[in-house]
């Protein structure tokens, strides 16, 4: 992996399977590491491990259910960090398995489009300055070939919930926010992409849902990285990867009109106030 020095990444849901591995990586590469968890102990002793390895680590706890909590994390990167060249949001909860009751976050959110799509788009947007003072820069959303796509007239799905659904369509919102905003940071030296980065890693997540694991947070790690550091990447943007290959994801992540009621509601949904355009993401790909 390239040499990463004077460098800083944050990773979120680093505590914990192949978020822990890529923070490790990146540290030993000689990134400065911001480790991202909810539980001290574990966030606290990863950076422990970053530091005995020669690297340089904090770590910056946050319950990402809670968008106030997201909003905090923001600006403790802010104060700890005078630039961000990597972020990847890498945070998430599973399908919960098999009769998983539908969820809601303290904002009164479907938890899993909360956890793993809201709170991404809204960290992202929150760090976007400091992001693009460090460019080249670049952004990766940790997403899932498990994709299916948004009712917008349900998108809580407060009807005929499954875990299942409510993760694929996540997912899919995390890359069709890549997409969308691939697009608008066009020609600011920052890239954003997106990746399923291996099936069914040997992970908590998906111990909890009842499923064995088919391969290794290893894997999964070099995929992550290869967005991450890959020279090969460094001007291309708007893309999703399976693994370490370039791939197509669910048709409504190319629908520019899907994906600008989707940026809406989530403006909407964060508080956020910013121009909608309509271009929209005319660069995908690029």
């Amino acid at each position: 992996m390239t040499r990463l020095s004077g460098k800083t990444a944050l990773i979120t849901g680093s505590t914990d399977g192949v978020g822990r591995l890529v923070a490790k990586r990146l540290g030993e590469a000689g990134a400065r590491v911001l480790v991202h968890g909810r539980n001290p102990e574990r966030g606290e002793g990863l950076v422990a491990e970053i530091k005995e390895g020669g690297g340089s680590a904090a770590f910056l706890p946050a319950d990402l259910s809670a968008l106030a909590e997201v909003g905090r994390l923001a600006e403790a990167v802010q104060q700890r960090a005078d630039r961000l060249d990597i972020l990847i949001n890498n945070a998430g909860i599973g399908t919960g398995g098999s009769g998983a009751s539908r969820q809601t976050s303290p904002d009164g959110h479907e938890l899993r489009f909360a956890v793993n799509y809201l709170a991404g788009f809204l960290l992202t947007r929150l760090l976007l300055p400091l992001i693009e003072q460090s460019a080249p820069a670049r952004i990766v959303n940790v997403a899932s070939a498990g994709q299916q796509a948004l009712d917008f007239t349900d998108v809580m799905l407060t009807r005929g919930y499954s875990g299942t659904r409510a993760y694929c369509q996540s997912k899919l919102a995390q890359i069709m926010f890549t997409i969308d905003l691939a697009g608008e940071l066009h020609g600011t030296g920052v890239t954003v992409n997106a990746l399923h980065p291996a099936t069914y890693m040997d992970t908590s997540m998906v111990r909890q849902a009842g499923i064995k694991p088919t391969s290794s947070v290893e894997e999964g790690s070099d995929a992550i990285l290869n967005l991450a550091t890959s020279p090969a990447l460094e001007s291309r943007s708007g893309l999703y990867f399976n693994g370490l290959r370039e791939a197509r994801a669910d048709g409504q992540a190319y629908d520019p009109k899907a994906r600008q009621r989707l940026k809406a509601i989530s403006l909407e949904l964060t508080g956020l106030s910013f121009p909608i355009s309509a271009d929209d993401g005319s660069h995908p790909g690029s």
